[in-house]
């Protein structure tokens, strides 16, 4: 037990510093960036609105669940489904945070690749659907985004980096973070050698885990650094943080619902193919090898106990980052249960398949937007919408399902 903390210990004082500035960026990026800004490069039907959704959703820090929002918005908005298939295969997969905490525990050349990775498979996902699912469909709205901000605007940047997303991604972060340190300790050495004869066996099995699971980005990281450490070879711990992060069960219903079937073949069938290319491309460059055969060198280092106490820095780093979730994680669960006095013409609406503070935005907007709806506000925790206005319960629904979430209808309201 007293190594298995000091594994976890050891992890988080490798990558608070990294997380630390990655959020604080992601803040700047979600406050500075205009509104629209995104949409705006495309709405073209052509190979260069495939490209810029790609590279404009490779640094927002989106999981698999809330960038699914966020493409429909962008559908709404006549972006070409390419450009939408781009900007939701690329964006989940990596991020300013991630990227900045990939080159913390995995090194240079994971931190690069991953991204790369995620522009070319975004690129290749798009130009597909344009070429066999080509056509818009949706709405004519302004998109479900986030609605205009107010406020002072480094308030709003720390409050996105350091409460908002915290509220987002900081469990998944933590169990990723104590499931690396359990597989530090409990797995044996080597246990991945038994069939590391076949690179490919490894990658085939962590694909068909990965896929449909829920898995974060970032809190990825940790687990598959750790898994190296044990064995799996680098192009299987790619496959996991390409894939994991990408898809999962959810995210393809959504996309089937909203976008078509054929759509959401090209789109998985692209995460699943060039997944497991990048990963036999990473073993036959050996890249990552270091941390697999170092043994505590190098970026490996971070997921064995170290003999050395953590620099001054780093502790400081530590404290923060698992205050600040504790404390965005304390004030989302406490929300679940605040009772709110549902005033006359006020209804709740029960609302399934929100995870994170873009979901709730997302929600937000497509109700206000309704004729007749003097105010929509969401509580992620208790999963509802409660609606001040006169817009009809069918009129609630489309607005919800066109979001891209499950309607449950009416679970309270007022007299």
């Amino acid at each position: 037990m007293n190594d298995f903390w000091i594994s976890f210990l050891t992890v988080i004082n490798e990558m608070s510093p990294y997380l630390l500035l990655g959020f604080l960026i992601a803040g700047v990026l979600h406050v500075f960036v205009p509104k629209g800004f995104y949409s705006r490069y495309l709405s073209s039907d052509n190979k260069f609105s495939v490209l810029y959704a790609a590279l404009l959703g490779i640094p927002l820090p989106l999981c698999s669940c809330g960038v699914i929002p966020t493409a429909i918005g962008l559908k709404n908005e006549r972006a070409s489904k390419g450009a939408v298939a781009s900007f939701l295969i690329a964006t989940p997969q990596t991020g300013i945070d991630s990227i900045l905490a990939t080159f913390s525990l995995m090194g240079l050349g994971f931190a690069v690749v991953r991204p790369v990775a995620a522009l070319v498979t975004g690129i290749c996902g798009g130009l597909l659907v344009n070429r066999f699912a080509s056509g818009v469909e949706g709405g004519t709205s302004d998109g479900v985004v986030c609605g205009v901000e107010r406020g002072n605007r480094v308030w709003r940047v720390l409050k996105y980096a350091y409460f908002s997303m915290m509220q987002d991604i900081g469990l998944r972060l933590i169990v990723g973070l104590l499931l690396a340190a359990l597989i530090n300790v409990a797995v044996p050495d080597e246990f991945f050698l038994t069939f590391g004869s076949q690179p490919l066996l490894q990658i085939l099995v962590i694909l068909v885990v990965a896929v449909p699971m829920y898995i974060c980005s970032t809190g990825s990281i940790p687990v598959a650094a750790a898994l190296m450490m044990k064995g799996l070879s680098p192009g299987a711990a790619l496959v996991m943080l390409m894939a994991g992060p990408a898809v999962n069960l959810a995210s393809i219903m959504v996309v089937r619902k909203s976008m078509g079937s054929r759509f959401t073949w090209i789109y998985l069938l692209t995460i699943v193919v060039f997944s497991v290319l990048f990963g036999l491309m990473v073993n036959f460059f050996g890249l990552g090898v270091d941390i697999v055969q170092g043994g505590g060198e190098v970026h490996g280092a971070c997921c064995a106990p170290e003999s050395e106490h953590p620099s001054l820095f780093r502790s400081i780093c530590s404290v923060l980052l698992v205050s600040f979730i504790l404390f965005a994680l304390t004030m989302k669960f406490f929300d679940k249960f605040k009772k709110k006095t549902v005033a006359a013409g006020t209804v709740v609406y029960g609302v399934d398949g929100m995870h994170c503070n873009h979901c709730k935005a997302a929600v937000e907007k497509a109700v206000s937007q309704l004729k007749g709806v003097s105010n929509a506000e969401v509580n992620l925790g208790a999963k509802t919408v409660t609606v001040s206005g006169t817009a009809s319960e069918e009129e609630v629904r489309a607005a919800v399902e066109k979001a891209g979430f499950d309607f449950r209808g009416v679970v309270g309201g007022g007299e």
